[in-house]
């Protein structure tokens, strides 16, 4: 079940939660191997190409990308922390008009609570939206209600449950 937490506090970041019905390693291997799986790549996409995967490589420094039916690949972000299975922090690398930009640095933290043997809490922060400049509140409201990171954690639960 998904909660939102009031994110009020911080005008710069979008806040989630959601209960998983899966233990922690499974929900970080959903999260991490299996993207893919659960993120709707048909209508949540950058690059050119039909999406057809979400990757994120498994190193501090490695990549998260989609990739496209052709082949290409289109950037999203980076890894800046993997500390599996407790903590994945990735660059949000994405510009307010949602193109690939390295300079855009966002950044998206999750963290991985086990709540007993077959649930795991998973707490999700998009954070520095400052660096949108003057389309921080738009953007905050696309990540917060309207694109909604609580529709895609609730689609990975859904499929980390499964």
């Amino acid at each position: 079940m998904e909660k939102t937490v009031d994110s009020r506090i911080d005008p710069n970041s979008v806040r989630k939660i959601v209960s998983v019905e899966a233990s922690q390693a499974v929900a970080w291997r959903v999260f991490t191997e299996k993207m893919g799986t659960w993120w709707p790549l048909a209508h949540y996409k950058i690059g050119q190409a039909n999406a057809v995967d979400a990757v994120i490589e498994p190193h501090v420094g490695g990549r998260w990308y989609e990739r496209g039916d052709d082949g290409s690949t289109c950037d999203w972000g980076r890894v800046l922390s993997w500390e599996p299975p407790f903590r994945l922090v990735l660059s949000w690398d994405i510009s307010a008009d949602w193109q690939p930009d390295a300079t855009v640095q966002t950044e998206i933290e999750v963290r991985f609570i086990p709540d007993g043997d077959t649930v795991t809490r998973v707490e999700f922060e998009h954070r520095h939206l400052d660096r949108y400049g003057a389309r921080r509140d738009e953007m905050r409201r696309i990540f917060d209600v309207k694109g909604d990171w609580g529709r895609l954690l609730a689609l990975f639960a859904r499929a980390a449950g499964a």
